[in-house]
């Protein structure tokens, strides 16, 4: 009798094993059975190493490409190939954040009760969110030079531009082979990490709101050497001399001494804070893509280095990707919108919005920056640069050890039609205002109906 009752002990264990497993196995099928069934090695989706199905193309049906059992087929026109291709990818994946690699399996078509069966062998339809003439005009506005564009939806969250140079033609790829050829496939947007400059700026100003409530009283006389304390020879350069100026006039005069004495005043833990809680020190999540994750260093015991690294400078390192949904948290009232490379935005999220990321600064700190962004405009860079925009912007103008230093500039549109978001970066570019600025301006007018 004890026997039989082990027996059936034992019977019954291993049913709860086997259950167990089942359930283990079929967590894993869910979650995982996409990438097991789109692996490289199966011959019915990949020829030679490479996807055999699936088209890709813009948000408005331009077709970017076309898998065949006979090859990659590319858009015919040659700037949009490399205006896009950190977007679409390449033949070989050496853009590791590409279409074709990041969403193989919704391009083989794969789904949980077919697996990557499919009558025709055409795979799927991917419509990316970006827009490939806002693209052309991007990569035409950069000239050659390295740099990075975004673009996204404040609203929907959509990424309606994303480019990076050096570019490549992917139809005709040569053998980048060499050390020096990699940046041809990095992606600047997505996994940069640079100086911000004077757009940081826009969080220490997010600081100061927050924890300064006699702002409105702050004065600072900038005679352009601005000394951190007297007598000790450390100094905080300008470009020119500003004179006398409060917190309003600092921000769109892009005063280095008064933001490095404000700096000083909120502290090293302060500016820490709001480091993260802007999002900057965290990766941000595209659709599976993970962006770079800045990094920053306020120290506590340098006075200098902490007032360096409150306009941007010192040990300061920032994600363009984050840095422009920073700028959509200030559009949107504090609460930014996460960013989506898939096209699938309809009416209702069209009136509702997209995925939250959570409250980044309160809506009236929002408001206040908002309102000094569109000051920047009218004094420093001229609304009529950009003629029928309701523009909002700061520049930056990073020093980088290099002979001109990198050009900023970012903002938003506030525009019930056009309620975008952008990051222009461009490497030894000189000052943001001058290079940086008019290739946002460019861009912003290839996505809506304004005139040149």
């Amino acid at each position: 009798m004890r026997k039989q009752e082990r027996r059936a002990w034992i019977c019954l264990l291993l049913v709860m094993v086997l259950l167990a497993g089942i359930g283990l196995f079929g967590y894993r099928f869910v979650k995982s059975g996409g990438e097991w069934a789109t692996f490289y090695g199966n011959t019915q989706i990949y020829t030679d190493g490479t996807i055999n199905r699936g088209t890709i193309t813009d948000r408005y049906g331009e077709e970017l490409l076309r898998c065949t059992p006979d090859g990659f087929e590319y858009y015919g026109d040659y700037e949009t190939r490399v205006a896009t291709v950190h977007a679409v990818g390449d033949p070989h994946g050496n853009v590791s954040d590409g279409a074709i690699s990041v969403f193989r399996s919704q391009l083989i078509g794969y789904d949980i009760l077919n697996g990557t069966y499919d009558t025709t062998a055409n795979g799927k339809k991917i419509a990316l969110t970006i827009d490939a003439n806002a693209n052309r005009t991007a990569y035409e506005a950069l000239a050659g030079r390295t740099g990075a564009v975004g673009v996204y939806n404040w609203k929907t969250g959509e990424v309606v531009c994303m480019v990076s140079t050096p570019s490549f033609d992917p139809a005709y790829e040569p053998d980048y082979s060499a050390d020096e050829d990699s940046s041809y496939f990095f992606n600047n947007f997505l996994d940069g990490l640079l100086t911000p400059g004077s757009t940081f700026k826009l969080v220490t100003s997010a600081a100061v709101i927050e924890n300064m409530p006699d702002r409105d009283s702050f004065r600072f006389e900038c005679d352009g050497v601005n000394q951190v304390a007297k007598g000790d020879g450390s100094k905080l350069t300008d470009v020119t001399v500003h004179g006398k100026v409060d917190f309003r006039e600092a921000l769109a005069q892009s005063c280095n001494g008064a933001f490095g004495a404000l700096t000083r005043e909120l502290g090293a833990k302060t500016m820490a804070k709001y480091a993260e809680k802007a999002g900057l020190t965290e990766p941000v999540q595209i659709d599976g893509i993970e962006t770079a994750a800045g990094s920053f260093d306020f120290p506590k015991d340098d006075d200098v280095k902490l007032s360096w690294a409150g306009i941007g400078q010192a040990d300061d390192l920032v994600n363009p990707c984050a840095m422009m949904v920073y700028m959509g948290a200030i559009a949107n009232g504090g609460e930014p919108v996460q960013p989506t490379l898939i096209k699938s935005a309809t009416f209702i999220k069209e009136l509702t919005g997209g995925k939250s990321l959570g409250k980044y600064i309160d809506s009236d700190t929002a408001a206040e920056l908002k309102d000094m962004m569109k000051n920047n405009v009218v004094e420093n860079y001229g609304e009529w640069n950009f003629e029928g925009m309701d523009m909002y912007a700061k520049s930056g103008t990073a020093e980088v050890g290099s002979s001109n230093p990198d050009a900023w500039f970012v903002g938003f549109t506030d525009d019930e039609d056009a309620p975008y978001a952008f990051v222009v970066w461009v490497k030894e570019g000189g000052f943001g205002a001058e290079a940086a600025a008019p290739i946002a301006a460019r861009v912003i007018r290839a996505l809506g109906s304004y005139e040149e």
